[in-house]
């Protein structure tokens, strides 16, 4: 990063502020503004845009209500107040793009309103994000106004862009009630206070979008140069905590949607800082940086679909005004993109993704299919075999790892059979985010637990949590069409009889099959009283002598074993994806009927997609 003194310089010199060059988007906002309003590839997003708009001109706003945020103190449920609170968000970028793009003042009124009403909210926090309870708000050194968790941070970023985009459309009461409220919201409890946020030293996304919102947003409204040079180099400090997270293999353990998140954020502002500061200050001109840029490449299984361990979705829309700016960087490999990402993917409504999708998209880029080939995130202990099978792709992953990662699931020795867009063997990814998702009863949720993985429960007990249950490579061969990858994985399972578990994957793919031998060794100082292989799919299986099927839409996969030894069942379980989503789970279970001090289990799967 940067000393103080090289940031101070960068802030006084006379080139440098919001008179830059194309400050602070990087872009010429009219001529993208024309071709907003003329390319084909922006029709779905603009009619989105105007739709939303429209419903928030029509439709009376959703109240805030003191039940909606007492509910998450009272049964450690989030919706009920984020729902109208993202709502407020969602409207807010419909008004000021349709503003924009049509150059009309039909919806100024609206808009006005709204900021008025985001301005009176009580906290710009949502309420899982403050110091749980009165006693705790009550004795805590900043006051619930002056919070500043993901979407205090993003709400202020919105506001202070949407007063740099429509300064002379605004009336100017509103513009100084935005200037107001970010400031004592936002900017005065940087300034003021000295102890950090909690965000300020973690490495996860949080220092990257809290950091960055703030940043991004007193670089819109800051006028003293001084005081600016100051905060930047608390949020670069920040910066580099994020940065920490990262291995120098460039993988992100919380999986494509929070690398969208953090990194999107982290790179959003890098991008405005270099603009501000006429080029001397580039925070992604790193090796590291290219690697982190390439994620999306290392872990896609085929278009649109992702590796999604941890609290990851397996399904994704890339970001595609932040992914044509890094392609322009670095000149990288174009993942798949297949259009401009609707505005109602992310339900936050997170006003820095929207705004760059508009502003730095590339339609040329657009609809490129996902290359093959095989990866692999040495660090994270991640690999990945993607192969064509005519027009669809087959793919396998597996993973090592530990059981302290962000968003940690225990789940090292995991792996993923996928093909024709849809994951047979499966990652559940995230659960429903409530208080208890996040405290001590973490892994009693399916998601979470190694119960919902493809993993032994050995002698009753499942993985166990921690930094040191961790797996250790033994071996590793990566070809193209062939992987082969063993995988020690004793540590997660402390407290059994276990002396020794290793398990080991040889994966090849052939005239469009993929072929997986999956081999279990377990060592013992005496026999175990249980022994369940396990396997998780969203697809219900169908069990014959030896064989076990599974059916998707377009792909299937297939399980051929030695059955003499072992008894197989299926627990179909009901549960919610991220998002409240109703979902059921198979959990196909192979119990071992006779047991003893060494136990070996062979398993021959194949996956290909179908007509």
């Amino acid at each position: 990063m940067y000393t103080f003194r090289e940031i101070r310089e960068a802030f006084t010199a006379e080139e440098t502020g919001r008179q830059a060059p194309l400050f602070p988007f990087g872009v010429d906002l009219q001529e993208v503004l024309q071709k907003i309003r003329e390319q084909p590839a922006y029709s779905s997003l603009r009619e989105e845009i105007r739709e939303e708009a429209q419903r928030a001109e029509q439709e009376p706003l959703l109240p805030l209500t003191f039940t909606q945020f007492h509910q998450f103190e009272k049964q450690g449920t989030r919706f009920e107040y984020e729902r109208p609170y993202f709502d407020r968000r969602r409207r807010l970028l419909g008004l000021v793009y349709a503003t924009l793009i049509d150059g009309t003042e039909q919806y100024l009124p609206v808009l006005e309103d709204l900021i008025w009403e985001i301005c009176n909210e009580y906290t710009w926090c949502v309420p899982a994000h403050l110091p749980f309870g009165l006693e705790a708000a009550r004795s805590n050194v900043r006051l619930s106004e002056e919070q500043i968790d993901l979407f205090a941070s993003e709400t202020g970023h919105g506001l202070a862009e949407t007063l740099y985009l429509l300064s002379d459309k605004l009336n100017p009461w509103i513009a100084e009630r935005i200037r107001t409220e970010v400031n004592k919201r936002i900017l005065q409890p940087m300034y003021r206070e000295p102890s950090r946020f909690g965000w300020e030293s973690v490495t996860n996304n949080w220092s990257a979008v809290c950091g960055g919102a703030v940043g991004m947003t007193a670089l819109l409204l800051e006028e003293n140069p001084e005081r600016l040079a100051g905060l930047i180099d608390r949020l670069l400090q920040a910066m580099e905590c994020y940065m920490e997270g990262f291995e120098n293999d460039g993988g992100c353990p919380e999986g494509i949607g929070y690398w969208l998140y953090g990194f999107g954020y982290y790179m959003y502002f890098a991008e405005m800082l270099e603009s501000y500061t006429a080029g001397k200050l580039r925070l992604l001109d790193t090796d590291k940086c290219r690697r982190i840029a390439e994620f999306p490449l290392s872990i896609s299984l085929s278009d649109g679909s992702f590796v999604n361990y941890s609290d990851a979705s397996g399904r994704s829309s890339l970001h595609t005004g932040m992914v044509a700016q890094l392609v322009r960087r670095y000149g990288l490999q174009i993942p798949y993109l297949g259009k401009l990402v609707s505005l109602h993917q992310d339900h936050c409504y997170r006003f820095a993704h929207v705004s760059r999708n508009l502003l730095w998209s590339d339609q040329e880029m657009l609809g490129r299919s996902t290359p093959a080939g095989e990866w692999e995130l040495a660090d994270l202990q991640w690999i990945v075999s993607r192969q064509k099978a005519g027009n669809a792709m087959v793919a396998f992953s597996a993973k090592g790892g530990h059981n302290a990662e962000p968003h940690n699931h225990n789940d090292v020795g995991h792996f993923i059979l996928h093909a024709g867009g849809e994951s047979l063997l499966a990652d559940l990814g995230a659960g429903v985010y409530t208080r208890d998702y996040f405290g001590e009863k973490r892994y009693t949720y399916l998601h979470n637990s190694s119960k919902g993985h493809s993993v032994p429960v050995i002698d009753g007990q499942e993985q166990q949590d921690g930094h040191a249950c961790a797996a250790v490579v033994t071996e590793k061969v990566i070809e193209p069409g062939h992987i082969r990858l063993g995988l020690d994985l004793t540590a997660a399972y402390p407290g059994t009889k276990l002396e020794q578990f290793h398990r080991q994957f040889q994966w090849i793919f052939t005239e469009g099959v993929g072929r997986l031998s999956l081999t279990d060794r377990f060592a013992f100082t005496q026999a175990p009283h249980s022994l369940e292989e396990v396997f998780i799919s969203l697809n219900e299986p169908v069990l014959e002598p030896g064989l076990v099927r599974w059916q998707g839409e377009k792909a299937e996969a297939t399980l051929r074993y030695d059955d003499r030894p072992y008894s197989a069942a299926v627990e179909v379980i009901p549960t919610q994806a991220h998002l409240g989503q109703p979902i059921t789970v198979y959990r196909l279970t192979l119990a071992a009927k006779e047991l003893s001090a060494r136990v070996e289990f062979a398993g021959e799967f194949e996956v290909k997609p179908v007509q």
